[in-house]
This record gives C-alpha cells, structure tokens and sequence, in this order.
C-alpha cells in the first residue's frame, strides 16, 4: 500500500482560500467545473459545522440548490446566516433537520427533500462523532453505549442515510455520493480505537457501496468516492488553525466531475490519490492539466 507516497496526485487543488472571494478563486475550479454545479441538487449531513458547513455553502456559490441536514436547527440556520455573509445567494439553502442514526427521520427528511424537487444530483456524508474522552483505554474500557453511539453515528448512520437518498439519487442519469472519512481509518492509534475502527468501516461502506451501485445502476454515471479532509478548525478539533473551507476544492472538483470520473477511489482534500486495502490510486488527475 502506497498510502503516503505522492505517487499520483491533482494538481490545482487551493487549500488556503478566503471563502469570501469565492467568486475570484472559485475554489480552484476552471468555469467549465464550476458551471457543472450549477442547478444540481445536493444533500450534505452534518452541515450545520464544521467541513459540511462549508461544503454546503460552497456548493449554494456555485449555484446548486443545497439540503443541508444536522440535528441541531440553530446551528443549521447559522450556517445558512454564514452564507449570507459571505455574499452567496441563501435561497438555494434548505435546512433540514434530521438524526441519522434514525430511519424515521431519515424519511421524514426524503419527504421534505421531495417537496422541493423529484431527484438528486449528489449526497455528501459529512455527520460524525469524535472519540469520546470516557476512558484512555476505549478498546477494553469503554462502555457498549459509547461504542454503539459512535458507530451508529459514524457508519450505520451513512449507510441508512444512502438508502434513504437512493430513490432520490436514482432518478436521474448519475449521481455523486461522498464520504467523508479520516486518515484514522488507516491507523491503529492507542486510545481511539472505536474511532479508528468507524472510519475503516466507513472506507469499507463506500467502496463496497461503490461497487454495489455499479451493478445495479449499470446505465448510469455512478461516482461515490471517500476523502479524507484532514484536520481543521472544527467542534471536534477546536485547537487547529486551518479553516475547514480547506476541503472544499477537493470536495468539488469531485462533485463536478464529468462523467466516466472515479468510483470507488480514495482521496485527500491536498489533491493526493489514496489507496486503501485492495483499492489502489485512482490513476490520472482529476482536473484537466493546461
């Protein structure tokens, strides 16, 4: 495995961007990318903080219409107060509160979602749970309540959250699916145990779920991909100094990928191509070299 050699990597992803000069930088877009979102629909979890935040608005510049879904209203509608202030078009913003981890709430949110429109374009899963602080040594002193509430979070809420969203995704010519993951699902890291075994499971859920898709959408342009975002200035990581805009490039130079893109692939949000137990590097960039 060639997890940190920069075998194969996109140029043009910008990390360190002022989200407020979206208009000039596009978010290292080129106008033809930037124009493929526009007029899509998307649905982001975990979008009231953090990456999906800033996801969510990003997409909303581009001129998609954006689903944003959290458990927490206030901060959803701080989100959408955010992107006003950053001079992007709110009305594309919908909040829709939802627990993942929930299957009556997951429809209850399809049913809103199809209000407003019959289809979606692309789903990013970006809710999550840290590790919590209950015991140093999690693997064998940590409670079945707290393992049970990261993993339902973490993997059992994205898989639920998928089969949700498929009717929705399923009507159209293709659709993009992304996963937000973490380089701890690569790691064996003492006192985050449980962490690190949601995120291997959730690299696992989206390259299997990529395949599965495959076969059964074969006329259509499947894209469901994993990024790891690294780490940024988020309520599980108050200490950083990176903005969590940092993983927009990445997250829509795949979003905004023509058809016959990556499926099944690994990635970061610096532009490296991952590989991941039997699935290695995507094997050509994913923006056009000029």
């Amino acid at each position: 495995m060639r997890l940190f050699q920069k075998s194969i990597v996109t140029p043009g992803i910008l990390q360190n961007v002022h989200p407020a000069s979206w208009r000039e930088h596009r978010f290292g877009l080129p106008q033809a990318r930037w124009e493929r979102l526009r007029g899509r629909d998307f649905w982001i979890t975990g979008a009231g903080t953090g990456y999906g935040r800033c996801i969510a608005l990003a997409l909303a510049a581009a001129g998609a219409r954006v689903f944003l879904s959290g458990r927490r209203i206030e901060k959803l509608r701080e989100a959408v107060d955010e992107g006003a202030a950053l001079g992007i078009d709110v009305r594309r913003c919908i909040a829709v509160p939802v627990d993942i981890r929930s299957e009556d709430d997951l429809a209850r949110a399809v049913r809103h979602i199809q209000l407003v429109t019959p289809s979606l374009y692309g789903l990013v899963n970006s809710a999550a749970l840290p590790q919590s602080g209950e015991t140093a040594f999690p693997l064998t002193g940590q409670s079945a309540a707290a393992w049970t509430n990261l993993l339902t979070t973490n993997v059992t809420g994205q898989w639920l959250t998928c089969k949700a969203a498929m009717p929705l995704l399923d009507h159209g010519d293709g659709f993009r699916i992304l996963f937000l993951s973490s380089f701890a699902g690569w790691a064996s890291t003492p006192g985050f145990g449980p962490y690190n075994v949601s995120k291997s499971a959730l690299n696992t859920l989206g390259a299997s779920l990529a395949a599965e898709c495959v076969l059964r959408y074969p006329s259509k342009d499947v894209q469901i991909n994993v990024l790891v975002p690294g780490e940024a200035r988020t309520e599980m990581n108050q200490g950083s100094t990176e903005s969590p805009y940092a993983v927009v490039s990445m997250v829509l130079v795949l979003l905004s990928h023509p058809p016959g893109g990556p499926n099944g692939f690994f990635f970061n949000r610096d532009g490296r191509h991952l590989a991941f137990a039997y699935t290695q590097e995507y094997p050509q960039p994913l923006l056009a070299v000029h």
